[in-house]
This record gives structure tokens, C-alpha cells and sequence, in this order.
């Protein structure tokens, strides 16, 4: 079980992007799977942001387009949503106490690793190092396949 990031996504749908091929194989790959593996709500969001954003692509996609790329992933029969369970304001507390600095845009990051943590999932695709911040996440580079493992364990049980 596993966590697809936001930069991953947009690689993958984005055709300009550098690491477009490596990325759009994985996400095929992961669609095929029999297991689990998981998306946010914070990342599906982010996605349509970033990739709707004229400032950030030089060819944005349209709001259409975007969801489009969207409901493709959701036919997945595997992929979950991540949410806030009833656990989450004590988790959040732990993680906040246990990594220090978290402010501005490690927020973001901080409530994926949040929600990943109170459901028993440890490893994320992405290339965002900020992730390896947090020690209790396996963190795997989908384009040169670095990986980073956690130091220590998880607590909580995956939820679908």
C-alpha cells in the first residue's frame, strides 16, 4: 500500500513534463494493480490546481481536461481517498511535536503524512523531498527509484 503524490500526477498527465514517460507507465501500472493504494483529496485538489494554473503550465489544462485525467484514476478499482479518521487531531499533535519546522507550504505536506500515518500507510511515490522530513514515511523517487525507508513504525491500520 501506497500514496501517489501530486507532482507524480501532474508528470503523468502532463505530456511536456520531463519525467512524463516514467511517470504516466507507473500511474498504468498502478491502475492494473490488485492491491490497494491511495490518493488524498488534498492531492486530487492540488493536481487540478497546478495543472488548471496559466502561471504554471504553458499549456494549462482546461477544468475539463483536468477532471477527466481525474476520473480516469478513480476507475481504478484500487485506488482509495484518504481521510481524516477520529484519530486525526492526536496524530496531527504527534507528528507536529515530532517534526520540527513545520510551517508554510511542509503544512500541505505534513497532513498528507498525516493522513498516512493514521492509516497505516507508510511509503509515497513523489518526488518532493520535503517528505523525508518525516521519519515514519518510505519515501520512493518514481523517476530514479531512490528510496529513502522510515526509522520508525506506524501506528494505525489502512482504511478503504
Amino acid at each position: 500500500m501506497f500514496v501517489v503524490d501530486t507532482n507524480v500526477l501532474i508528470y503523468g498527465a502532463n505530456r511536456d513534463a520531463p519525467d512524463h514517460t516514467r511517470c504516466r507507465e507507473l500511474l498504468e501500472s498502478f491502475r492494473a494493480m490488485t492491491t490497494p493504494w491511495y490518493v488524498t483529496w488534498g492531492i486530487v485538489y492540488e493536481f487540478l490546481r497546478v495543472v488548471t494554473h496559466p502561471r504554471v503550465l504553458s499549456r494549462p489544462f482546461t477544468p475539463e481536461q483536468a477532471w477527466l485525467f481525474i476520473n480516469a484514476l478513480f476507475s481504478s478499482p484500487r485506488l482509495g481517498i484518504l481521510v481524516e479518521t477520529d484519530r486525526h487531531q492526536h496524530v496531527a499533535t504527534e507528528v507536529f511535536a515530532e517534526v520540527p519546522g513545520i510551517t508554510g507550504n511542509l503544512v500541505f505536506d505534513a497532513h498528507t503524512a498525516i493522513l498516512m500515518r493514521e492509516n497505516g500507510i507508510r511509503a509515497i511515490y513523489t518526488r518532493d523531498t520535503d517528505f523525508n522530513r518525516f521519519s515514519f514515511l518510505d519515501t520512493i523517487d518514481p523517476v530514479t527509484d531512490n528510496r529513502r525507508t522510515s526509522k520508525s513504525s506506524i501506528r494505525g491500520k489502512p482504511r478503504r
